[in-house]
């Protein structure tokens, strides 16, 4: 059974870091690339990073570009999105999600083929 679960979300201070995992789970990863996607009330969820099946390949949204770094584990089957100098502005639910066949639309949901159930980061003072 495919599973993707989420944990590392937390309640941080403006300008604190937090380092999501992704953690996957009847599927090898090494075939998948991994995208991260953030939600908040009364919005879609908007593509925040991407990783290649190799790691070679990486993209990141404009308002993250030189605060996040995503990365893969293949001996622990886990990709992690390392968050650094957070704003009120990164606060959301965020999800991790496994493309099998990326074709370039990497911040669209429907690029994706499963999904995590999420985890909540909130960016407060």
């Amino acid at each position: 059974q495919f599973q993707l679960v989420e944990s590392g979300g937390d309640l941080v201070q403006p300008g604190g870091s937090l380092r999501l995992s992704c953690t996957v789970s009847g599927f090898t990863l090494d075939y998948w690339a991994i995208g991260w996607f953030r939600q908040v009330p009364g919005k879609g969820r908007e593509g925040v990073s991407f990783i290649s099946t190799s790691g070679d390949k990486t993209n990141y949204v404009d308002s993250v570009k030189g605060r996040f770094t995503t990365s893969r584990d293949k001996a622990k089957n886990t990709v992690y999105l390392q968050m650094n100098n957070l704003t009120p502005e990164d606060t959301g639910f965020y999800y991790c999600a496994a493309d099998a066949l990326p074709t370039g639309d990497w911040d669209q949901e429907n690029e994706y083929d499963y999904w995590g159930q999420g985890t909540q980061v909130t960016v407060s003072s």
